[in-house]
């Protein structure tokens, strides 16, 4: 049965409705940048392509050197006034800009399907959990503030990935201006451009002291991170990216939380609960595991092996994936959207590249146990279908192979078969260091035990872990994260400043460690 769009979800439907929302972010089929208190049209274009079929959405101009750091003056100076805005004040704009995103809420996602290709019950969550936690902040700040902490010196610059730009980037965003700063926010190159436009927008008009631009990392990276002016950097992506940027921090005593990739894993030991078990995995799917907290790396007592696979590979076949917004010809208005675990990566180059990472594991001695096709997923005809990649399982990676030591961030999982706690161990630290890893291990004692020597932020026995919302504070352990942890009150203590503070993170000096 050939496919259709759904109706009025055509790109160009949507971005009628994101002009209509924020006209003064647009110049025709181009995004402005919101610098020095409002939008311009500055910069050079460079056409953004959505990864669900490859077309063209909009042209994003890029911003020079010299433009950003009059950004980040003209943001220092509005940082100054905004911290000595009175809390309550400070409350009322950050929920009038919570009240205008809830309207506009169903565009926010409609734009996150598009433009980085999650399914739209992920996008609607992703925004949902934005605009939730975000209000839970509200009713907190004034405890959170209570101590007498004080806002930074200047404002904060957030450097984040394209995967959650609303529950992470504009999340962080708000609740550091409910804290007292200014922020200035690099739009990612990869996706979410037009959502975060639209967002902030959105927070500019309830009189929030936002700044939205847009250039390359390397050029603008000197500015944003090492502008005298800025009071802290935070950074989510890679481990190489966030390599320069800790560098580029190192003879500075900025303060800086540095989000980074890490191998999540989860062991299996002396376990039996195989229904429980399959239910998490399949849910671990969501998104194609293009998150920081997926876990694509499963290690496995020899001795449970054929159990393990038994309930494993079942799940792996019944994932679903394809074109995010394909719908049969007697789908209606009102009709769900199709229901589907991931849609595309976020770019045919991505995906190419991890189509060659599997291709050199199997031909290093890793064996494929299951490789999908692309035949039969939800396609429209004649679409473009480079950024999508099949659900994988490989054996026994070789050591050599990059999939052994680093995130796939994608449908690939690996196992690793291991005969002693000690291997188990070793093989679930493989990265030096995660942000999560879980133990399946029907002894929750024995399990709670392996846990202490695990290298990971949180570690489930019996669950998955993940960022967490509201209070769950969120960090890393190892080469994972850098600096201050986020999350629940130690977000705000990221972004405040008081008496004997005694952060948690990661230092150079030291790494203390909250209850997870």
């Amino acid at each position: 049965m050939a496919l259709r769009l759904a109706d009025g979800t055509a790109w160009a439907d949507t971005l009628a409705r994101a002009a209509a929302a924020a006209p003064e972010a647009f110049d025709g089929d181009t995004l402005r940048n919101l610098v020095e208190g409002s939008w311009k049209s500055s910069g050079t274009p460079t056409p953004v392509r959505t990864p669900i079929d490859n077309t063209v959405l909009v042209n994003l101009p890029r911003l020079d050197g010299e433009s950003a750091r009059a950004a980040v003056a003209f943001a220092a100076a509005e940082h100054r006034d905004w911290a000595a805005t009175p809390l309550a004040e400070r409350k009322a704009r950050v929920t009038e800009a919570l009240d205008e995103l809830t309207v506009n809420r169903d565009l926010l996602a409609m734009l996150l399907v598009w433009e980085i290709g999650k399914p739209w019950r992920l996008a609607c969550a992703d925004v949902d959990r934005a605009l939730d936690g975000v209000r839970w902040y509200v009713e907190e700040i004034d405890r959170m503030l209570a101590d007498g902490r004080e806002p930074l010196p200047g404002p904060v610059s957030n450097i984040a990935s394209w995967n959650y730009p609303m529950s992470v980037l504009v999340h962080a965003e708000l609740v550091q201006l409910l804290a007292g700063n200014a922020v200035i926010a690099k739009t990612p190159s990869q996706g979410g451009a037009v959502c975060l436009s639209v967002a902030h927008a959105l927070m500019r008009r309830a009189g929030l002291p936002a700044t939205l631009l847009s250039g390359s990392g390397e050029e603008l990276s000197e500015v944003l991170v090492r502008a005298p002016e800025i009071g802290a950097v935070a950074f989510v992506g890679g481990r190489s990216n966030g390599g320069k940027v800790a560098a580029a921090l190192l003879d500075s005593d900025k303060r800086h939380f540095i989000e980074q990739e890490g191998l999540n894993a989860w062991g299996i030991w002396e376990f039996s609960q195989w229904d429980m078990l399959a239910k998490h995995l399949k849910k671990g799917f969501e998104y194609g595991k293009q998150r920081c907290t997926a876990y694509p790396r499963f290690v496995v007592q020899r001795e449970l092996v054929d159990q393990f696979l038994d309930m494993y590979l079942p799940v792996v076949r019944s994932v679903r994936f394809g074109h995010p917004l394909a719908v049969g010809d007697d789908w209606t208005s009102g009709d769900p959207l199709p229901e589907l675990d991931f849609g595309p990566l976020i770019s045919g180059a991505k995906a190419e590249e991890l189509r060659r990472k599997v291709d050199e594991a199997v031909k290093g001695g890793a064996v494929p146990l299951y490789r999908g096709r692309l035949d039969g997923a939800p396609f429209l005809d004649g679409q473009d279908t480079s950024a999508y990649v099949a659900p994988a399982v490989l054996l026994a990676p070789p050591g050599r192979s990059r999939l052994m030591h680093a995130e796939p961030f994608g449908p690939v999982d690996t196992i690793v078969v291991v005969d002693t706690e000690d291997e188990l161990l070793a093989a679930m630290n493989a990265s030096n260091g995660a942000l999560v890893a879980s133990l399946a291990c029907d002894d929750e004692d024995k399990a709670a035990k392996l846990a202490v020597d695990l290298q990971a932020f949180k570690v489930g026995i019996n669950k998955p872990r993940s960022r967490g919302d509201r209070e769950e504070p969120f960090g890393g352990r190892g080469a994972s994260w850098k600096g201050a942890f986020v999350g629940g009150d130690l977000l705000v203590e990221a972004v405040t400043v008081g008496a004997g503070d005694g952060l948690y993170g990661n230092f150079p000096e030291y790494s203390r460690y909250p209850t997870t």
